[in-house]
C-alpha cells in the first residue's frame, strides 16, 4: 500500500483531500498542530494521525523517520499547512512576518527535504504543494502571505528540475477563494465580502474543498506521470481573465 503524508489535515482542505486519497486506496498520514486523531478516525483504520509543528525541524525529522520505519516511507506528500495574514505592509511586525514564513514557506521546505530524501532513494514519488493565486499575482493587505506562496511555487519549479531525472515529481496546485474555516475567519475581520469573491470569479462562486482536492489526487497519482513542476490555477477562472467587475457581470445569466 502506498503511503501519502497530508499536512494540515484536522480540517478543512486537508481533511478532504486525506479523505480522497484513503479513497484511493493510500494509507494516509494526517499531521496538524491540532490534534488529528478525530479526523484520522472518521477517515478508517489504515490512517495515521501524528500532531506537531511542520515548521520544526526536529519535528519534521522525527515523523519522517516514523513513516520510514512503520510504513516503508511515504509515496506522496501534500504540502498543505498554511497560515493567512491580512495586514497593510507597513503595520506588519517582523514577528507576524516570520510565523507566515515559517508555516507557509519554512515547513514545507523542511517536509520536501525529508521526504523527498525517501522518494529520491526509491527512485519514485510526488509532491504536491498548495500553493495560491495570492503566489501568481498580488492581494492587497497581503505582503507576507503572498510572498510566502510566490516563494511556495519557487521552490515547487526548482525542485521539480532538480528531483524529476530521479523519478520525484514535484507540482503545485494555486486555489482561490475557498470556504474553508480560513475564509470564515479571514471574512470576520472585514476584509472582504462574498459578494467580492463571486463578482470576480468567472464561475460565480467560491472554490469548494473537494474541487482543489481533485486537482491534489491527480497530481499526486500515477494519471500524471509526466507532469513535473506545474502550478496548476484551480480558481474558477480568476487568473485568467483581466477584467473589470461591470463586464465580467454583463456575462452572467
Amino acid at each position: 500500500m502506498k503511503t501519502a503524508v497530508v499536512t494540515g489535515a484536522a480540517q478543512g482542505l486537508g481533511q478532504v483531500t486525506a479523505r480522497k486519497l484513503a479513497a484511493a486506496g493510500y494509507r494516509v498520514v494526517l499531521t496538524d498542530l491540532q490534534p488529528v486523531e478525530a479526523a484520522a478516525a472518521a477517515i478508517g483504520p489504515a490512517t495515521i494521525a501524528i500532531s506537531g509543528d511542520v515548521s520544526d525541524e526536529a519535528f519534521v525529522t522525527d515523523l519522517a523517520a516514523r513513516i520510514a520505519k512503520d510504513c516503508g516511507g511515504a509515496q506522496v506528500l501534500v504540502n498543505n499547512a498554511g497560515i493567512s495574514l491580512i495586514q497593510p505592509a507597513e503595520e506588519t511586525s517582523l514577528d507576524q512576518w516570520q510565523q507566515v514564513m515559517a508555516v507557509n514557506l519554512q515547513g514545507p521546505f523542511l517536509l520536501c527535504r525529508a521526504f523527498g530524501r525517501q522518494m529520491l532513494a526509491a527512485g519514485t514519488g510526488s509532491i504536491v504543494n498548495v500553493a495560491s493565486v495570492a503566489g501568481l499575482g498580488g492581494v492587497i493587505h497581503r505582503s507576507a502571505y503572498n510572498t510566502s506562496k510566490h516563494g511556495l511555487i519557487g521552490l515547487t519549479r526548482t525542485l521539480a528540475g532538480e528531483w524529476g531525472g530521479r523519478g520525484v515529481r514535484v507540482n503545485a496546485v494555486c486555489p482561490g477563494w475557498i470556504k474553508t474555516e480560513m475564509d470564515v475567519k479571514d471574512m470576520g475581520s472585514g476584509a472582504y465580502s462574498d459578494t467580492d469573491i463571486v463578482n470576480r470569479v468567472p464561475m460565480a462562486r467560491f472554490a469548494q474543498p473537494e474541487d482543489v482536492a481533485e486537482g491534489i489526487a491527480f497530481l499526486a497519482s500515477d494519471a500524471a506521470a509526466f507532469i513535473n513542476g506545474i502550478c496548476l490555477p484551480v480558481d474558477g477562472g480568476w487568473t485568467g481573465d483581466i477584467s473589470w467587475d461591470s463586464l465580467r457581470l454583463k456575462t452572467r445569466a
